[in-house]
């Protein structure tokens, strides 16, 4: 099929294409307690498509879709034609694909089977109580394969594992009752750290029973520790994109820092090819071009770009690509001294959000622990708000890192002089 593609897309006329087939197999579980209550295998094949067109002011246009592995000839054909008439009606400044030869990855072996054993056993080894518990649980465990090729002869095939586990644990006091719900996502199983996270929320639920209601602290430190950190660390990445340095909206330059007069611990951020236990660990991205490891922020100041082909040409850059995974260097400080002093520890948020654009923080606070005067107080309502810009000369984050699936980051992060607004 993928052939017949091709000879369609050339028949159009079309001479600058990309075509994707994407062939996902999986097992999925669902837990009622710790019973099965269903599960299944899946194996889905899908075909991404996207034409170009030279048009006549010397712009290019392009659009894309998808067909199914079912659709007849008729309908491929078809389909191929809305798209590159679609492409006519877009319009932006020329670049071309990537057509640097590719050193064909090798193809990684995933036992399905063997990760999703890893997950329920782990489940089985979360410690519950007659207050605590674990409601159900839902186990994705995928292998996929993709298969890239386009106009210029760049061709290759990764195959890596992506998995996620839905968690919903319980929590009851005094007749009353409360809920979480988790979602952890990574290539295998790592048991050790899921029975670790799971074994919190438990903890969690257990303390969202017992809360006060958050003080009006007015401007505090927060102390982040959990995954809602990784939208801290989003932030540095999305600054360093292309797409936002062409669009004008990161004023991010190479060899200048990223904040003035820093006090606290400086960022040093990398994008690698490969990250072990990653759901997107593959060394080339959805583009044809190979990833390398490189810094894109070192002590604190702008050292590279990343971004798609389109934007990373606009900007001159070459020999760039996508960025799936990263790593944040851990700080100077250890994790303890980063929790010395006053502040608000934030493990559970409504929502919380680091806008990539104007860098506004903002949060509702479901669950958090006080840390003032020596005491730790459990508190919950009210909302934490600040900006990126403000808070980065001052931020501390600590030595030691944690993974979260795509990103490892400072385990502990603290963003100094953000409003609290509580609700006593």
């Amino acid at each position: 099929m993928l052939q017949y593609i091709q000879e369609q897309i050339k028949a159009l006329g079309c001479s600058i294409f990309e075509v994707t087939e994407s062939t996902t197999r999986g097992w999925e579980f669902y837990f009622i307690r710790h019973e099965l209550d269903q599960n299944r295998a899946t194996d889905v094949t899908t075909f991404h498509v996207k034409l170009y067109r030279l048009l006549e002011d010397g712009m290019l246009g392009s659009a894309s879709g998808e067909i199914a592995p079912t659709a007849s000839p008729e309908e491929i054909k078809k389909a191929l034609s809305d798209i590159y008439f679609q492409a006519s009606l877009v319009k932006n400044p020329a670049y071309k694909l990537n057509d640097l030869p590719i050193e064909a990855p090798a193809l990684q072996d995933v036992d399905v089977a063997a990760i999703a054993t890893d997950f329920i056993t782990a489940m089985q080894q979360v410690p519950e109580t007659e207050t605590e518990d674990i409601n159900s649980y839902e186990i994705f465990v995928k292998e996929i394969t993709r298969h890239y090729l386009n106009s210029n002869g760049v061709e290759y095939t990764v195959r890596f594992p992506s998995s996620m586990i839905e968690v919903v644990v319980n929590a009851r006091k005094d007749g009353h009752e409360i809920e979480l719900y988790r979602n952890f996502r990574s290539g295998t199983c790592d048991a050790k750290k899921l029975a670790a996270d799971v074994a919190k929320a438990l903890r969690y639920g257990k303390d969202r029973l017992i809360t006060e209601p958050t003080p009006k602290l007015g401007t505090f430190d927060v102390l982040f520790s959990t995954d809602d950190a990784v939208r801290i660390y989003s932030y540095f990445i999305s600054k360093t994109s292309a797409d936002m340095i062409v669009r004008q909206i990161s004023d991010w330059k190479k060899g200048q820092p990223i904040a003035e007069n820093m006090t606290g611990d400086k960022i040093t951020l990398q994008a690698v090819s490969t990250l072990s236990n990653s759901s997107a660990d593959y060394p080339v991205d959805g583009e044809g071009a190979m990833i390398r490891d490189r810094y894109l922020i070192r002590d604190g100041v702008v050292e590279n770009y990343w971004g798609s082909r389109q934007f990373s040409q606009y900007l001159g850059e070459e020999g760039t690509s996508q960025v799936n995974n990263t790593i944040v260097s851990g700080g100077t400080r250890t994790e303890e001294e980063v929790r010395q002093g006053d502040y608000l520890e934030v493990v559970e948020f409504s929502d919380f959000q680091v806008d990539a654009m104007g860098g506004d923080i903002a949060g509702e606070i479901r669950l958090g622990y006080l840390h003032q005067n020596g005491e730790v107080k459990i508190v919950s309502g009210g909302s934490v708000t600040g900006q990126m810009p403000d808070v980065i000369p001052t931020m501390e984050f600590s030595a030691e890192t944690e993974q979260y699936d795509t990103h490892v980051i400072p385990r502990v992060t603290k963003l100094k002089g953000l409003t609290i607004t509580g609700v006593a």
